[in-house]
């Protein structure tokens, strides 16, 4: 009963200090700015990674004599080792930090990316595959976290998407680069951004949130004001992180049963099925794979690729700079159409192409097209927002282990497609997709009855009403 009345009187401390919260920390300074492209520096090599296949196929199977096989296996390679870091990905945040965190993915990446580039054989390419996955699960999870921690809520949503703007980034580089730059080059090219991101943590600060909770009350106002300006007044918000923190401190510690609570079901719930739809919609299996399926739709491949390197920065733009103004439901729901809609055209042309040998000088540029506003629908929701949602929904209590879980789900699931496309695109091109478009079609449900808007709140009040969701349904 006293635990239960402490925890009613911090929670009114809380919404008390929501008020005063609104009118501070609205500022973006120089240090958010600086902080926030140091930690997206690591997402560019991410994009290069995931788009690393589709440049490097041709060439690397060339000058490796690489079978089919075992260019899949090379591929998978990196969603394996990123799901063993998303497993540790959570615990390691938690004990070295944000910055901390993100130096040793810095590591895992550079060895990674050396190994490929200076590779003899086919072991040294796949240890540099799975070496570098390590650190992008690592990535995947901290970069957002990290962000949506530092940033003022009014705008916590466009500078957590601009994590998606670089992996487009690296992308872009990868298709446009791919026709004139060897294979071992770029892997070259993925390992820069990863020495910028390791010098530029030098002059960054911490997050405020996880000094609440590892370290004293003066170093967590030190980061706020370096983030807020050193004449900004700190004072609310550092009160509301610290209120919340002890909220939650003498709520539970972080372990796996806390996420077996009633309260927290429904941010779990939502936090594995967005990473489930990101993946199982297709899309690291199109972003992978983007020139065999040009290749098998008849389509220009030199064409194809360069306008994909050309196109993807540019609507990649369209979420960032609607993420705060929309909302995250419109857009997810928009992006989960768009996908359904675009890989059912996909399927239809492969049909019309193979099964009944009709329009056979249309379909190729139908695809190109199909394939192109199906990547732009990724990217304005899909793509980014579940892990804008997943740093937000979680309270820091459950973060660590909750967040470990997510982005495990994430990699497993990411494995599983990049793994398997080859062989069902041999089985079936159709088919395929038809299967992607099915679970954008699931999606739309799933977005529709169960993910919160979380735009222009304080991590606090989205996490404070949905754990206390739950508990009042239950007094009802």
């Amino acid at each position: 009963m006293v635990a239960v009345k402490e925890e009613r009187s911090l929670e009114e401390g809380l919404l008390k200090l929501k008020n005063q919260n609104d009118a501070s920390g609205c500022r973006i300074t120089a240090c958010v700015i600086l902080s926030t492209f140091v930690a997206i520096c690591g997402s560019f090599s991410f994009g290069v990674s995931v788009g690393y296949t589709s440049g490097a196929e041709v060439g690397m199977i060339k000058d490796m004599g690489l079978s089919i096989a075992e260019f899949s296996a090379f591929g998978s390679f990196s969603t394996l080792g990123a799901t063993f870091g998303a497993l540790f990905s959570g615990k390691m945040a938690i004990m070295l930090g944000r910055k901390g965190t993100m130096w040793v993915s810095d590591i895992l990446c550079i060895t990674g990316w050396l190994c490929i580039a200076f590779a003899k054989d086919v072991l040294w390419l796949n240890i540099g595959r799975f070496s570098s996955g390590i650190g992008l699960g690592l990535i995947s999870y901290v970069v957002p976290v990290y962000i949506a921690e530092i940033t003022p809520k009014h705008v916590r949503g466009t500078f957590t998407f601009s994590n998606q703007l670089l992996q487009n980034c690296g992308l872009a580089m990868v298709y446009f680069c791919g026709n004139f730059i060897n294979w071992r080059m770029m892997a070259l090219l993925g390992a820069l951004p990863c020495f910028i991101q390791g010098i530029g943590l030098f002059f960054v600060p911490e997050s405020p949130r996880w000094l609440a909770k590892a370290s004293t009350d003066k170093e967590l106002e030190n980061s706020l004001l370096r983030l807020r300006g050193r004449d900004a007044d700190i004072s609310s918000e550092a009160s509301e992180i610290q209120v919340m923190t002890k909220m939650l401190e003498s709520d539970s510690k972080s372990s796996f049963s806390d996420l077996l609570q009633r309260k927290y079901r429904h941010t779990l719930v939502v936090g594995i099925g967005l990473m489930l739809i990101q993946q199982f919609s297709g899309s690291t299996a199109v972003l992978c794979y983007a020139n065999t399926i040009f290749r098998k739709a008849g389509f220009s491949v030199a064409i194809g690729s360069t306008l994909l390197g050309i196109f993807v920065v540019p609507k990649a733009m369209i979420g960032l700079i609607l993420v705060d103004k929309w909302g995250r439901r419109p857009l997810l729901l928009a992006s989960a159409s768009g996908m359904c809609l675009f890989c059912m055209f996909i399927g239809l042309a492969f049909t019309l192409q193979q099964k009944m040998q009709l329009l056979l000088e249309l379909t190729p540029v139908f695809t190109f097209i199909c394939v192109t506003l199906y990547i732009a629908s990724y990217a304005i929701g899909v793509g980014g927002l579940p892990w804008v949602i997943m740093s937000e929904v979680f309270p820091m209590n459950i973060k660590v282990t909750a967040g470990s879980i997510v982005t495990l789900a994430s990699w497993s699931s990411s494995s599983v497609v990049t793994y398997a496309f080859n062989f069902l695109f041999e089985w079936s091109t159709q088919g395929t997709f038809y299967i992607f478009g099915a679970v954008g079609g699931a999606a739309l449900v799933f977005i529709w009855f169960l993910v919160p808007e979380t735009k222009g709140l304080s991590l606090e009040e989205i996490q404070l009403s949905l754990i206390r969701e739950p508990d009042e349904i239950n007094h009802t």
